[in-house]
């Protein structure tokens, strides 16, 4: 029951996601992009503080040094995808950014010897054929925006990873209250190498980030490392590639993009991946 819970927990993490495309729009407008990552950390680790209170109290060096690895990798993610995506377009940049998706099994198999299962690497390959009908328009020929988003997808697999592997030996409000408190740090340390000091943001602007720090980030990413205590790295890489079904979804209700027979197939593609990885048997037993 706990481990159907949990993937309704990831589910619920992509559909949330998907909104913040829209927030993140609206955010840049008035934001750098620095500037918008320091601030959704900062409310972040605050709100994880709060949250976190009594558990940080005795918090161990071990949590401490398992929360920093998975706040530099969240940190090179998602800084390596807003260099990137200014050298490439969104449809490349969102595309190659859900490459995670097949590298998270490899990382486990390199590090853990763990293995492969064939429907899980099915799963993985058919969610980045799915991401690449909803994302991909023209020629995909590589430049430096694509190399760095690359890289970017590889942070996130790290992230994914780590998580999993963390949940399961220390606590998860001490592990994201560091996450986030190391993510804070990194971006307001690359505020000023970047000189992106200077504020002039709108009242919009401040609801799209606060959108971000606040849903986007606090509760997402503690729903996330809760439900990842019961779901393998593989098949959370895998649900959580959902949030491109869900950010084409919100682009149509919102920003009214016209919906293409290309955008129904990729989504169900993606649908379809989550239900055969989930069918998959698992390297190891699931703790239910």
């Amino acid at each position: 029951m706990r481990k159907w819970m949990a993937i309704g927990g990831l589910v619920l993490v992509t559909i949330i996601w998907g909104g913040g495309f829209t927030a993140s729009d609206i955010a840049l407008e008035s934001m750098t992009p620095f500037q918008i990552m320091t601030v959704r950390f900062f409310l972040a680790a605050i709100l994880m503080g709060l949250i976190s209170i009594r558990s940080l109290k005795g918090m161990k060096k071990e949590e401490i040094r398992a929360g920093i690895l998975m706040g530099i990798a969240l940190f090179a993610a998602f800084a390596l995808q807003i260099v990137g995506l200014q050298y490439t377009t969104p449809s490349k940049n969102a595309f190659l950014t859900a490459l995670n998706v097949v590298i998270v099994p490899f990382i486990a198999f390199l590090i853990l010897k763990k293995k492969i299962s064939p429907k899980g690497i099915l799963g993985a390959v058919m969610s980045v054929i799915g991401v690449a009908l909803l994302s991909l328009k023209g020629d995909f020929s590589l430049g430096l925006g694509d190399g760095l988003t690359l890289l970017c997808a590889v942070g996130f697999a790290f992230q994914i990873f780590f998580t999993s592997e963390f949940v399961k030996k220390y606590r998860a409000e001490v592990l994201n209250f560091v996450q986030m408190a190391t993510s804070f740090i990194l971006s307001l340390i690359s505020l000023f190498i970047f000189q992106e000091t200077e504020f002039q943001v709108t009242g919009e602007g401040w609801l799209g980030v606060l959108y971000l720090g606040v849903v986007s980030t606090t509760i997402c990413y503690l729903i996330q490392t809760l439900c990842q205590k019961y779901v393998d790295e593989t098949k959370a890489a895998i649900i959580l590639s959902m949030e491109s079904v869900f950010g084409t979804l919100f682009s149509v209700i919102i920003l009214h993009e016209i919906l293409t027979p290309r955008m129904i197939a990729g989504s169900l593609i993606i649908l379809a991946a989550v239900v055969i990885s989930n069918l998959a048997e698992t390297a190891q037993p699931q703790k239910v």
